[in-house]
This record gives structure tokens, sequence and C-alpha cells, in this order.
């Protein structure tokens, strides 16, 4: 009897200690949750292998892989100097798709009362998702505007990723926190091609 009620009793325990953990994987992770998991991943990557983090490099070591063309900036190993990277964005990709699909949220996105008013002054309606459905569904990125968008906001974001010499990753992550002017200029690049975008662009175009 007491083994029994033992095991009953560990069973139990170990069946709520699940149900916990699986309770807070579904929900949304809070900022000194999140945040330090972000900022200590540029002194590991550092300390452990030398490494700066960063995204958008991957895109060079993926036309170094398929041997695109016969360019000079392509021919390197990118197997020695790009394998972990290359790694970490497939850990990043699984990441996101256990984190919107196997634990999604079942709850709707809170947002600030004042974001949905600015939004829906923009004609956002949508805000079931992670991102709306009034811009990103397939019937909204192939009209003219949508392609437009796609092709011209692709080319822009590339080319000024390897302009600057990394991403936002790479510069607002890795770059701040190594203390590097460029990557101040380059973040205040960003929060100004952002707003730009958001209240004199997108209006005109949408």
């Amino acid at each position: 009897m007491y083994i029994w009620f033992r095991i009953t009793t560990q069973s139990k325990t170990q069946t709520l200690s699940l149900t916990r953990m699986f309770d807070f994987l579904y929900q949304p992770w809070p900022w000194y949750v999140a945040g330090p998991l972000v900022g200590l991943t540029v002194p590991l990557l550092l300390m452990l292998g030398g490494k700066m983090f960063g995204i958008s490099e991957n895109l060079r070591h993926v036309c170094a892989a398929c041997n695109i063309g016969n360019v000079s900036f392509f021919q390197y190993d990118w197997k020695k100097n790009g394998a972990w990277n290359l790694t970490f964005v497939l850990g990043v990709i699984l990441g996101g798709f256990l984190g919107g699909f196997l634990f999604a949220n079942p709850n709707p996105i809170a947002l600030a009362e004042s974001t949905v008013q600015d939004l829906m002054a923009l004609g956002i309606t949508d805000f079931t998702g992670f991102v709306p459905n009034d811009l990103f569904t397939w019937s909204a990125l192939t009209t003219p505007i949508g392609w437009i968008v796609l092709v011209l906001g692709g080319f822009l974001v590339g080319f000024g990723a390897r302009y600057a010499g990394g991403c936002t990753s790479g510069h607002a992550i890795s770059g701040l926190s190594d203390l590097q002017l460029a990557s101040l200029i380059a973040v205040i690049g960003f929060f100004a091609g952002g707003l730009l975008m958001t209240y004199v662009i997108y209006p005109i175009i949408f």
C-alpha cells in the first residue's frame, strides 16, 4: 500500500511538473527572461568560440555553398567560416517553428489600446496572429504593390545589410555590446528608416 501510494504521488508530481513546464512554454516569456537569454548569447559566442553574433552573413555563406558564378566575394572556405553560423540559423528556424506552432499561445496577442488605434489608422484591422493578415497573405503579396514591396524591400534589406556590414542582430546586439560607433550609426539608421516607412511611405503606397 505504501509503495503504491508513493508511486502514485510521484506520478502526480511529475505530471504536475510537466503541466507547469508546458504552461510556461505556451505563454509569452517576459522581458526579464527572454532579454537576458538573447543578451547572453553574444558573450558566450565570443568567449567560447571567438565568434560575432549575426544573421545576414549567412546569405553569403549560402551563396558560397551553392557556388553561384565565378565571384571572388563567394570564393572562400564557407564550411570553416560559416558552418557554425548556418547551424545557428537552423536552430533559430527550428525554435521559431516550435514556438509558433507546437507551443503556440492560444490567447490573442496583448497589444496596447494606443497601438491598436494607430494600426487601425493605417488600415490594419486583423490582430489575431503574429502578423496582420491585411498585409501578410498570399492575396495581399501577389498584388502589384505586394510584388514591389517584396522585390524592392528584399533588395534594400539584402544590399543594406551587406553595405552596412551587418543586419539588426549583428549591429544592434553584437555591435552595440562591443561599443562600436559604426553599429550605433547603423542602428540609428534602422530606426529612422522604420519610422520613415511607417509614417511616410506606407500611407502613400497602401
